[in-house]
C-alpha cells in the first residue's frame, strides 16, 4: 500500500495534474485531495463527506482498476487523520494531493516542480520531478525530469477520464521508484 504526496508550489495547473499522473502510473490508484481549497475536480464524493459520515466499505477498497479520486471538500487534513489512514490501507497505491503553501516537511513527498529559463524556480537539494515545458536546459537539482504532456492528455485526467497509454504517464512511473525521504 505505497503512498506519496506530490506538492507544486509554482503551478496551480500542475499541482491539479500531477497526483492524477501518478495514480494513473500506479495502475490503481486513489487520489486524495489535502487541500481545504483545492480543485474542483469530477465525481460525487469528498473528503469532508468521509470525515462526518464515516466512510463505507466501497470507499475503503477500489471497486475496479484504474483512478478514483476524492476531492477535498473543506476539511483540514488533520480533521480527517483517521479516515485518510483508512483510505492508504485499503487502496493498493494513495496519492494525496497536498497544498501549495509552506514546504511540508514530512516523508514521502513529492516536490514537483516547473522546468522553465531563467531560473525563475530554482532548485534545491531535494529531489523533484521536474515537469519539462519543452526547452532543453539541465535540472536544477536532483531529481527526475518529465516529459512534455501532449493538451490530450492533460485534459483527459482533468475531465476525470482514463487517458490513452502514453510516455508522460510511463514517466511518472519513475516516481513510484525513489525513495522520497
Amino acid at each position: 500500500m505505497p503512498a506519496l504526496s506530490t506538492w507544486a508550489p509554482e503551478d496551480g495547473v500542475l499541482g491539479a495534474v500531477a497526483p492524477l499522473a501518478l495514480a494513473a502510473a500506479a495502475g490503481t490508484a486513489l487520489v486524495v485531495d489535502l487541500d481545504p481549497q483545492g480543485p474542483a475536480y469530477p465525481g460525487n464524493a469528498d473528503l469532508a463527506e468521509l470525515v462526518t459520515e464515516g466512510p463505507t466499505r466501497r470507499d475503503l477498497e477500489p471497486e475496479r482498476r484504474g483512478v478514483a479520486v476524492l476531492r477535498n471538500g473543506g476539511v483540514p487534513a488533520e480533521e480527517a487523520a483517521e479516515v485518510l489512514n483508512a483510505l492508504a490501507a485499503g487502496w493498493p497505491a494513495v496519492v494525496f494531493r497536498l497544498p501549495p503553501h509552506r514546504r511540508p516537511d514530512r516523508p514521502g513527498v513529492v516536490p514537483v516542480r516547473p522546468l522553465v529559463p531563467g531560473e525563475l524556480f530554482p532548485g534545491d537539494e531535494c529531489p523533484a520531478a521536474y515537469q519539462s515545458a519543452g526547452w532543453r536546459m539541465p535540472q536544477p537539482g536532483p531529481g527526475i525530469v518529465l516529459p512534455r504532456p501532449s493538451s490530450g492528455v492533460v485534459k483527459a485526467l482533468l475531465e476525470g477520464v482514463r487517458p490513452r497509454p502514453n510516455r508522460w504517464i510511463r514517466a511518472w512511473r519513475q516516481v513510484w521508484e525513489l525513495p522520497w525521504e
